[in-house]
């Protein structure tokens, strides 16, 4: 996995002056790689100057994207007005003091690096996998402290419990409703409520896409963007961070910090008012999760089945000139999914959909105590089918790990439309220890054990 470094002229902008008010950026600018930086990826922030060095380190929370918008202003010495190329990005620890450029210069093999040998070059500047643990084992010497985000972060680890009077306590904002932005920190809180939401038309879940859809706030007609979606939606521009958690009274459960997906931020769906009135347009906001998902093993995976739509009809957009062979493929992956649900329920099983803390699965069940089977499900058609496989496979795979630590045993399906053309998937899969399985195989998959 590449690393990269992203470098920071104070001249231009005021980057410890934005550490020292208790904001983090949330997207930088770039002028390069832009093919080949991805979500997930470490980052360094480096200062320029005589006093400057590493000054953060963090995580790609995206996929670069043009905009206009110039987000922190206020921290510009000149702030640009014209479109360019920025990727969304994640502070995850200020360094204290910042590792002095002399100290990484005297790294032999950091020496070399192009933000030494080339500091005015276009952002980001790429290291190789030795560089970035070089670099990494320079943050971590004695005397030196991570500041984890920033000093009026949200200080939780995913999976932790807290009375939702402390939180708003420790970190701001109204203790009614469930977007409440913070005056006094650098956060927008959000709860998420199955339990009571969709009595009020508040239809959150996981997307295909992996991100998580947040629908906005007002119970009674159209949806704006005007106060808690208003802040939700300039959450970037505005410096702020989206701590997402779990209930809505009493006691909540912090699932982790997101942002807004840069590509397609919020969509808008129909809704019923509150108490089952007339049908309304809502805000569905596009969240991505930064960081690391849940890891606690007090936390129960999955609620109750969501029957998934099988009339859905994909949207317009540019990277999708096949509408209708798109739509063929969300209309039978949400068919399966009904279908397999309906055969665990038939044979006493109560299938679950992904909660907010958990990975986006698309079924999940309990075939026995301790365990747990994790399933994701793909449509195939002739052209498609290799790739399907490839993906669906990687992603049990993920599911299975994240989700290792909240069960005795792990199971992970992945669950296909038909009989692979190429028989050699069954051994590939077996050899991963993933279960393979297509519609008829319903009784097999219900009795599954570990391969």
């Amino acid at each position: 996995m590449p690393a990269w470094v992203l470098v920071c002229n104070p001249a231009k902008f005021d980057l410890v002056g934005m550490m020292r008010d208790g904001k983090k950026p949330h997207a930088w600018v770039i002028g390069r790689y832009r093919k080949e930086i991805s979500r997930g990826e470490p980052f360094a922030l480096w200062l320029t100057g005589s006093s400057g060095g590493i000054v953060a380190i963090g995580e790609i929370a995206g996929l670069p994207h043009q905009t206009a918008e110039s987000a922190n202003a206020e921290y510009w010495a000149d702030p640009p007005t014209e479109e360019r190329w920025v990727v969304p990005i994640a502070v995850t620890h200020w360094m204290d003091p910042v590792v002095p450029r002399d100290v990484v210069k005297a790294d032999s093999l950091l020496a070399g690096a192009t933000p030494l040998t080339q500091p005015f070059a276009t952002n980001p500047h790429r290291l190789s996998e030795d560089q970035w643990q070089h670099l990494m084992n320079l943050t971590t010497q004695p005397g030196q402290h991570h500041h984890a985000q920033d000093p009026n972060g949200c200080h939780l680890d995913p999976g932790q419990e807290i009375r939702r009077v402390e939180l708003h306590q420790r970190y701001g904002g109204s203790g009614q409703g469930g977007i409440s932005p913070s005056r006094t920190t650098p956060n927008i809180l959000i709860f998420t409520d199955p339990n009571s939401g969709r009595e009020h038309g508040y239809y959150d879940e996981w997307a295909e896409d992996g991100t998580f859809h947040y629908t906005g706030e007002g119970q009674i007609g159209d949806q704006t963007f005007t106060r808690g979606n208003k802040a939700i939606r300039d959450h970037m521009q505005d410096g702020r961070a989206l701590q997402l958690f779990e209930g809505s009274r009493g006691t909540v459960r912090y699932v982790g910090e997101f942002a807004l997906d840069p590509i397609t931020p919020w969509s808008y769906g129909r809704a019923p008012e509150t108490g089952g009135g007339p049908e309304r347009q809502v805000i569905r906001f596009h969240m991505v999760r930064i960081g690391a998902p849940v890891l606690r093993s007090d936390v129960p995976v999955g609620v109750g089945y969501r029957e998934a739509d099988e009339e859905v009809v994909p949207a317009p957009a540019a990277s999708t000139p096949n509408l209708e062979l798109n739509g063929r493929n969300l209309r039978a992956h949400r068919r399966l999914q009904n279908q397999l649900a309906a055969g665990l329920r038939d044979r006493g099983i109560e299938p679950l959909s992904p909660g907010p803390s958990d990975p986006d699965f698309d079924l999940a069940w309990r075939p026995g105590p301790g365990c747990l089977t994790v399933c994701e499900i793909k449509s195939l058609t002739p052209t498609n089918e290799i790739n399907q496989l490839r993906l669906g496979l990687g992603q049990v795979l993920d599911y299975v790990d994240q989700l290792r630590s909240r069960a005795e045993t792990v199971l992970g399906l992945l669950w296909i439309e038909r009989t692979p053309t190429d028989s050699r998937w069954i051994e590939l899969c077996h050899r991963a220890g993933i279960h393979l399985a297509w519609p008829g195989m319903e009784q097999k998959i219900a009795e599954l054990e570990e391969l």
